[in-house]
This record gives structure tokens, C-alpha cells and sequence, in this order.
């Protein structure tokens, strides 16, 4: 029997507003606040994300292996990774890996706007 029930990931940011505003504009789903400290997405099927402010953010590097490493990553699937890709750079993230490996590869890896990775992965 499992311990607990997932139930969102928070991710800290300088700015809450603009980085759930930003995976709205990806993932789609309804942005709610109670507060300028704590902002939620609601993301179609469920899942939910939470953005906090860190005093002090500094943004994971990537690849790393000390201490300032990525920390988590999220993987989103796409169908047109081409389409995808334009999007996800218009909206402001910042390409990280583009490299497919010559096709070879299934997925991209960018950062969101307060520089945490994630990655663009090919699927159904």
C-alpha cells in the first residue's frame, strides 16, 4: 500500500506569475493565486504545478554534477517536435540540447524562463 498520494510539484522562481504564465502557455490549463507566494496551474488530465518565490534564486546550470546541478527537470510529450520547439523558444525559453543525435534521439532539452530544464520528448 503506497504511503502518500502525489499531488503537485513546486517549483521555485523569481517570479511566480510570469513562470506559471509561461507553462500555461505550453502545457495549457487554468492559472490560480492566493497570493503573490504561491501560484498554481492546473493542467488539463490533472497534474498541477506550483510556483513560489526563492529569495535568492539562483538558476540550476545544466549539465553540472556539483551542487548548482539541474536539480529536476520536467518531460513533456509533443507530436510535432519541430512545431513544438518554435513555441516553446517564442514563448522564452532558452535552448539547452538540440541535438537529436541525427534523429537518433527522442527528445530536446531547454530551460523555462527562470532557467530550470526541461525537455520536449517525442510521443503519442
Amino acid at each position: 500500500m503506497p504511503v502518500a498520494t502525489y499531488c503537485l510539484v513546486a517549483i521555485d522562481c523569481p517570479d511566480p506569475a510570469a513562470l506559471a504564465a509561461f507553462y500555461q502557455e505550453v502545457l495549457g490549463g487554468e492559472v490560480t493565486h492566493d497570493s503573490d507566494r504561491w501560484y498554481e496551474l492546473l493542467v488539463p488530465g490533472g497534474a498541477r504545478l506550483a510556483f513560489q518565490p526563492a529569495p535568492g534564486y539562483q538558476p540550476p546550470e545544466w549539465p553540472r554534477d556539483d551542487r548548482n546541478s539541474q536539480q529536476e527537470h520536467l518531460d513533456f510529450k509533443v507530436r510535432d517536435m519541430a512545431a513544438a520547439q518554435r513555441e516553446v523558444l517564442a514563448l522564452g525559453a532558452t535552448p539547452l540540447d538540440l541535438d537529436d543525435d541525427g534523429g537518433k534521439r527522442d527528445f530536446r532539452v531547454f530551460a523555462d524562463p527562470a532557467g530550470h530544464p526541461f525537455c520536449l520528448c517525442y510521443g503519442g
